[in-house]
Parts: C-alpha cells; sequence; structure tokens
C-alpha cells in the first residue's frame, strides 16, 4: 500500500479516526505521519513501550486544567497525576477514589468496565443459559415498567424456552 500524502513511498502508518461518526482512515509513510499532526501523543521513538502508549493516552485524555485540586488515595497516597504519569494503579482502593475519571478510560481500552470471564466448556453451556435468564428477567420487567407490552411478551416466551432447555 502507498502513502496517501506523498504517493512515493510505502505506508507503514495506518490510522482510523471517528469523526461526525464517519470513520477516516489515512494510510502514511513514516515521514508523512511525522509532518502531520494525526499522531497526537505519539512520537516516533523507536522504544514504544506499553508505559509511553498508556502515558500517552492518560495525558492526551484530561489537561492540567483538570488536575487541579486533586485528591490522593487514602490508603497509598497516590494522586491521578501520578497514575497518568505511571500508567499503573497504586492500590485497589485506587479504584474507588478515581473511579469517576477511571471508567471512561478503562471502557474505552477495554470496552467495558466489569469482568466476565470464562465459561468452563462441561458446565459452561447451562451457567451462560442462566445469566441469559437473569437478564431477560430484569429486561421483562423494564419492558412493563415502561408499559411496553408486544417486547414484554416476545421477552416472556424466550425466558420460557430458556427454562425449558434448563428441566430439559
Amino acid at each position: 500500500m502507498i502513502c496517501d500524502e506523498c504517493q512515493k513511498r510505502p505506508a507503514t502508518v495506518h490510522i482510523t479516526k471517528v469523526q461526525n461518526n464517519q470513520k477516516v482512515e489515512k494510510h502514511l509513510c513514516e515521514q508523512c505521519a511525522n509532518h502531520s499532526g494525526d499522531m497526537g501523543f505519539f512520537t516516533w521513538d523507536t522504544k514504544l513501550s506499553v508505559h509511553d502508549l498508556l502515558k500517552g493516552m492518560f495525558s492526551h485524555e484530561y489537561s492540567d486544567a483538570v488536575n487541579r485540586g486533586e485528591k490522593a488515595c487514602e490508603s497509598c497516597g497516590m494522586t491521578y497525576r501520578d497514575f497518568s504519569r505511571t500508567g499503573k494503579i497504586g492500590c485497589g482502593n485506587c479504584y474507588s477514589t478515581f473511579g469517576a475519571r477511571l471508567e471512561p478510560v478503562i471502557r474505552r481500552m477495554h470496552g467495558a468496565c466489569g469482568h466476565t470471564g470464562k465459561l468452563p466448556k462441561r458446565s459452561g453451556q447451562m451457567i451462560g443459559i442462566k445469566s441469559r435468564l437473569l437478564k431477560l428477567r430484569k429486561d421483562l420487567e423494564r419492558f412493563v415498567q415502561r408499559e411496553e407490552y408486544e417486547e414484554a411478551a416476545r421477552v416472556r416466551d424466550e425466558i420460557r424456552k430458556l427454562e425449558q432447555q434448563l428441566q430439559a
């Protein structure tokens, strides 16, 4: 693939952005990527570590203005600024201390904030059905409260099918 900018060198940097709900892709050579402002917090250092990546992501996300009046974790004394510098949490209490600021960062990195884990192959099917039933029962309750009876009926029927599978 050839660079989108200079049309001469091979593209080694691939940038994907979402702007105005539209996916925009750029394929650039190293020189054009250095001159373009699209790389944000990345630098062309030959030693790019995960620490540098996380540090760049967090410092890009929150400006120094947001960091004024910081609170520190009561257990380890770590501040959010310390976390943004190191990319590491000091202790388990840091999650509750900085939860509101960490959640969007974690959600962006991992797609979710809760750990769901894996299911064992042998008994996993039953566990999956039971967790699906719990979710559907909550959905059913929500649909009934909103008076969305058609959706509630659909969910009720799905619950019945799953309960029959559990009994079989």
